[in-house]
């Protein structure tokens, strides 16, 4: 298995969540005022979200897509957990497009959804099964539909907490 895939899935999500880093604070700021009314999508995009609470939840989220880009890499791109991980990148960007078309405008992360997060998930993919390797069966699908959103719900958890503590003496 070449090592684009399994250190691409890295290399992609970080081209993705630089466009967040830069964005999702000052969107959230303005987004989250607009007329009272409630935002769809998830709580940290219908509230504004400070620049620690953001980066501390994109690093958290490096953290885990790079363990999961070595765990590929260390087996060939047959780890369960980074077949799950690819799965989930290349599914929350057709969700950043989804959310894109319910705000009716930009949200984070959209400009490299359709550029970068879904071409490199469908190509990583495809490689994979040409390699023999893909696991199609229902622990890959149910364990990335079950880590996409626990995951992206515990690292803004963590973050919250962590840039939310009053300041202590």
């Amino acid at each position: 298995m070449r090592k684009s895939v399994t250190w691409g899935l890295f290399l992609a999500w970080l081209a993705n969540d630089a466009e967040e880093w830069f964005t999702m604070s000052r969107w959230s700021r303005t987004n989250a005022a607009k007329g009272g009314k409630p935002l769809p999508g998830p709580v940290w995009l219908r509230t504004e979200v400070s620049p620690a609470h953001s980066r501390v939840a994109i690093s958290l989220m490096g953290l885990i897509v790079l363990t999961a880009s070595a765990a590929g890499a260390r087996t060939g791109g047959g780890s369960r957990f980074f077949q799950a991980t690819l799965l989930g990148f290349g599914v929350h960007g057709v969700g950043h497009l989804a959310l894109t078309v319910a705000h009716r405008g930009y949200t984070p992360g959209v400009a490299t959804a359709p550029t970068v997060v879904i071409p490199f998930s469908l190509w990583a993919w495809r490689t994979l099964g040409r390699a023999g390797v893909r696991r199609d069966d229902a622990h890959t699908w149910l364990g990335s539909a079950v880590l996409l959103p626990t995951t992206l719900a515990a690292v803004h958890a963590v973050a919250r907490a962590v840039t939310d503590r009053p300041d202590r003496p």
